[in-house]
């Protein structure tokens, strides 16, 4: 088989930063930010660098999505402190981050029958009418995988790089399997 390369290009977390927050006057404080109360109980701040957005509920809480390392995560959730700090909101903890999801996409180095992996391969669904690519879902690793003929896949589900590499490793022993 040829050389697998497969990259983290989002993240998904939440945290909580323990403190209610005035989202008025974070919208009206602030650039980049979109807050439309009737439509969505959340605030959307745009992120420059790193480059993410996250959601900011009035209790606290925060969902970021975005960042391709969790070293970027914790800038990003580091960036959202400084700024609410501009209201006055002086967060002093550190905040528990949870991801909650990663998608990583890439390349398995090898051309892929989909009509022929539909067939063989469990918990696969494959419409090529629909869409180009075959869904298929690893149950042990909670990973779900679009898999595309040229070789081209996505992997969402996973909540840690280790539990990603082990979906990769488990898709690719998968696929040797039938060939």
């Amino acid at each position: 088989m040829a050389k697998k390369t497969v990259k983290i290009v989002n993240i998904v977390c939440s945290t909580s930063l323990e403190h209610d927050i005035h989202l008025i006057k974070l919208a009206e404080t602030l650039p980049n930010t979109e807050y439309n109360p009737e439509q969505f109980p959340g605030l959307v701040m745009r992120i420059r660098e790193p480059k993410t957005t996250a959601l900011i509920f009035s209790s606290g809480k925060v969902v970021s999505t975005g960042a391709r390392s969790l070293a970027k995560v914790r800038e990003s959730i580091n960036q959202i402190i400084k700024l609410v700090a501009k209201i006055g909101v002086k967060i002093t903890i550190k905040p528990k981050i949870t991801v909650q999801n990663m998608v990583a996409s890439g390349d398995i180095g090898m051309d892929l029958n989909l009509n022929e992996l539909a067939m063989k391969l469990e918990n696969s669904e494959y419409e090529p009418e629909q869409f180009p690519g075959l869904v298929y879902k690893l149950p042990s690793t909670r990973a779900t995988f679009l898999l595309f003929s040229n070789g081209k896949i996505v992997c969402t589900g996973t909540k840690s790089e280790t539990a990603l590499k082990e979906a990769i490793t488990k898709l690719a022993s998968n696929l040797k399997k039938l060939k």
